[in-house]
């Protein structure tokens, strides 16, 4: 990770999976035999469908929380994920900014609470700073 500056704009998620149909039942077939893995998913779903733990979170981050499918990137989220997925990518006026790669997603064990403290550290790490709430704090922390 290079130092950066710059606000958070957003935060995109990229699952190590695609979309749709046909890549969420591959994905499914893949996680039931022990061939494929998410760290990401693990940490936004349980089962079938999103943690409440996840639902929870994203409303108190103070910035909007993308997801998507490798198949779902657009040009500047492709570039900075490529062979780095699943990962999580500030994305700021400058473009996007690696914070969470693989390694580090899957250290987190599935932990919602864990994913906070460690995006919230790799953007501090990156120079990154979090948006300021309309009245002029800074934005909610968990």
């Amino acid at each position: 990770m290079t130092p950066s500056t710059g606000v958070i704009r957003r935060l995109v998620g990229v699952y190590h999976a695609d979309g749709g149909l046909r890549g969420e039942l591959a994905y499914l077939i893949g996680k039931l035999r022990g061939t494929t893995e998410c760290a990401l998913c693990d940490i936004t779903h349980r089962g079938f469908g999103p943690k409440r733990e996840w639902r929870d979170l994203v409303p108190t981050l103070g910035v909007p929380v993308h997801l998507v499918h490798l198949n779902e990137r657009n040009a500047d989220v492709h570039a900075a994920s490529e062979g780095r997925t699943p990962c999580v990518l500030a994305v700021t006026d400058g473009g996007p900014v690696l914070l969470l790669g693989p390694a580090e997603l899957a250290e987190l064990d599935g932990s919602v609470h864990r994913f906070v403290e460690r995006t919230r550290a790799a953007a501090d790490g990156a120079g990154l700073r979090w948006p300021e709430s309309r009245d002029g704090r800074p934005a909610p922390t968990t």
